[in-house]
């Protein structure tokens, strides 16, 4: 599985829009049958911050999603509102979902 984290900084007068402005692309890549999850938060400390983690299937599945045309549209219309490039990490793991966090094991509720 192919598992990617971005920091996308936003330029300040449409931070509040982010989520709006990447609406089409973010439903776009999350309707690509390769890809296992594709979410959005917010920075706690600057508010222009986004971060998005997102993970594909396999490398064929993360090609699919940098040829398709909802990525295509992306690379021209968002950097438009963008303050920076954004910064990524890029990794291939060897298993295919989350694990859980055993350090923070919650015992089962009643």
């Amino acid at each position: 599985m192919i598992v990617i984290t971005a920091k996308f900084r936003v330029l300040p007068q449409y931070a509040d829009q982010w989520p709006q402005i990447s609406h089409d692309f973010t439903q776009g890549t999350r309707a690509e049958p390769g890809c296992k999850w594709y979410d959005w938060s917010r920075s706690l400390e600057d508010p222009t911050e986004y971060v998005l983690v997102e993970a594909f299937r396999d490398e064929e599945a993360g090609v699919a999603h940098v040829r398709s045309e909802h990525f295509k549209t992306a690379q021209q219309t968002l950097p438009r509102y963008l303050a920076e490039t954004p910064r990524i990490i890029n990794a291939t793991v060897p298993q295919d979902d989350w694990s859980l966090l055993g350090e923070l094991a919650v015992p089962p509720r009643d």
